[in-house]
């Protein structure tokens, strides 16, 4: 069941994601050669605690950590370990909390330290992936749209999309329907309509998209162990643009557009 949400609902979504996306950017410079994800971890635990925001994944069907931290071949749900980081490596962050009864999701990847010209086109490929999915997140297209978009620039660069794994709507729930999946036709799937708040996430991998999960029953990495990105933006559906709400700093769209455009 999709559950569409009102203006008010929609700040608060809003009010949980600028603090993801800050927190998010926080741990990006924190994140050099010679620092553990544990360490990063606990940053993210303590910054949320800060904004009296409680961690959003930290025991979400017992997952046990507060970040997903997925290195280099790890597609997504990482487990945050002792390991240090090296110069080269890339690192995608997913992180989410809970503030006043809403959640906030979003997730980037980013290079540590130097970082060859290939996993930056990959990064960067994936990247495009999520505002290219994000432009089609306009009332009256379809879920098939966003997919079709993030797909077709994928596989045009040569690139596995994963699936089985997706973006998802967001509310009172950390996951809620639909689920949107990277790979689709234009046309198809159910209609995009105002105040529907859902998160995009494009997975993107050097080879193929064939994938599978360690023995954790968390961490998801590639069968052929090439790199893996992620990009993740939690989205608000309107009556004109789809807002990002996980960007921080992002124009507050409210101050230019009246109420009923969410309506």
């Amino acid at each position: 069941m999709i559950i569409l949400k009102s203006l008010e609902e929609i700040k608060k979504i809003k009010k949980s994601n600028q603090i993801v996306g800050e927190i998010l950017q926080e741990l990006k410079v924190l994140s050099i050669p010679g620092v553990n994800t544990l360490y990063l971890n606990n940053i993210a635990k303590n910054k949320a605690k800060e904004r009296d925001a409680t961690p959003g994944f930290l025991y979400y069907k017992r997952f046990p950590y507060s970040i997903c931290a997925s290195k280099n071949r790890e597609v997504v749900h990482g487990f945050p370990d002792k390991e240090v980081l090296k110069e080269g490596d890339i690192l995608s962050l997913d992180f989410g909390i809970l503030l006043d009864e809403y959640y906030g999701d979003a997730a980037i990847t980013f290079s540590i330290g130097r970082v060859n010209e290939r996993n930056k086109k990959l990064i960067r490929i994936t990247e495009e992936c999520l505002y290219l999915g994000i432009e089609r997140a306009v009332a009256g297209n379809r879920l098939g749209d966003i997919s079709y978009a993030i797909q077709t620039h994928a596989e045009e660069n040569e690139y596995g999309v994963v699936r089985g794994y997706g973006g998802h709507g967001i509310g009172k729930e950390l996951h809620e329907d639909p689920h949107i999946s990277n790979v689709g036709k234009p046309n198809e799937g159910i209609m995009l309509k105002p105040g529907m708040a859902i998160a995009i996430e494009p997975m993107l991998t050097e080879g193929n998209h064939k994938v599978r999960v360690e023995s954790d029953g968390w961490t998801v990495v590639t069968e052929d162990g090439k790199n893996s990105a992620h990009f993740e933006h939690t989205i608000a559906i309107t009556n004109d643009l789809p807002i990002i709400l996980s960007k921080p700093g992002e124009d507050n769209y409210y101050a230019h557009k009246k109420d009923s455009a969410f309506l």
